[in-house]
């Protein structure tokens, strides 16, 4: 499997399976009721046995992590009325959550995923104002096409980079990480996962995709004026009752980590 954009296509529809997979759940963490339709018969078909197999292993990642970034999201969004959803893929949280009147969503990703997921949902109206923005989160041009949306930096916002970050390479983040910073005020929330050297170098399938780590979530955040805090899948208020599996301790720099990232603007 080649990088090219059928690729991240192809990444999200296994993103919106996993979705699917979890709703069909009696105890499912969350509800997607457009998930399936999005991945489509063929791709669910495809990721049921994964997806099995990691909840045999107490391991559904995918499930435990829209689960933390839905209670993220909707623990500041009283307060909070900007919404952006850095490469969204086919994130329908503007469909599936409850948003106040006010609350504007943003959507940033490649032009065919987006105009694939507006194909599939076209008569399904968002819960909130929902704004789709094509665009490359590796051009600098993203950020303008997102004030000229109504975006107002001088305000507030909450930022998501959900299974992003590790796909661009250092100065990719660096340049993502500094114009997000610059169009943050004090008070503005970020979320995203992070893996550590150990896992990017590692023996995963996915592994030769990664370009880029994170082996203090805290001290590197903190660089760009943002207040870290980091947890691993499976520790408490990120298990959910579902994520057995435990990593190792964090105090342990050679072995892997993998982290779920809030962090609040500071000036």
């Amino acid at each position: 499997m080649s990088k090219t954009r059928d690729d991240v296509s192809f990444t999200a529809k296994n993103m919106a399976a996993g979705r699917a997979y979890e709703t069909r759940r009696s105890d499912a963490l969350f509800m997607d009721p457009f998930a399936e339709k999005l991945a489509g018969p063929e791709v669910l078909e495809d990721v049921i046995p994964r997806l099995e197999a990691d909840e045999k292993a107490g391991k559904p990642f995918t499930s435990i992590r829209t689960r933390y970034f839905d209670d993220l999201i909707q623990e500041h969004s009283h307060n909070i009325r900007q919404i952006v959803l850095l490469g969204a893929g086919l994130d329908t949280r503007a469909l599936r959550m409850e948003w106040a009147a006010d609350t504007h969503v943003y959507e940033i990703d490649q032009s065919n995923i987006l105009a694939y997921k507006e194909s599939v949902l076209e008569d399904i109206q968002p819960t909130c104002n929902r704004h789709a923005i094509a665009a490359d989160l590796k051009d600098s041009l993203w950020s303008e096409m997102l004030i000229k949306q109504g975006y107002q930096p001088s305000k507030p916002s909450i930022w998501l980079l959900e299974g992003v970050l590790y796909y661009l390479n250092e100065e990719e983040v660096h340049n993502l990480l500094t114009t997000i910073t610059t169009l943050s005020v004090e008070g503005s929330w970020f979320g995203a996962d992070v893996i550590n050297s150990v896992i990017m170098n590692g023996q995963d399938s996915w592994a030769k995709y990664w370009l880029s780590c994170c082996d203090d979530p805290e001290a590197f955040f903190e660089q760009y004026g943002w207040q870290a805090s980091a947890i691993q899948p499976g520790d408490e208020g990120a298990s959910f009752g579902r994520f057995t599996f435990q990593f190792p301790d964090p105090s342990l720099p050679d072995q892997p980590h993998l982290y779920f990232v809030a962090a609040c603007r500071q000036e």
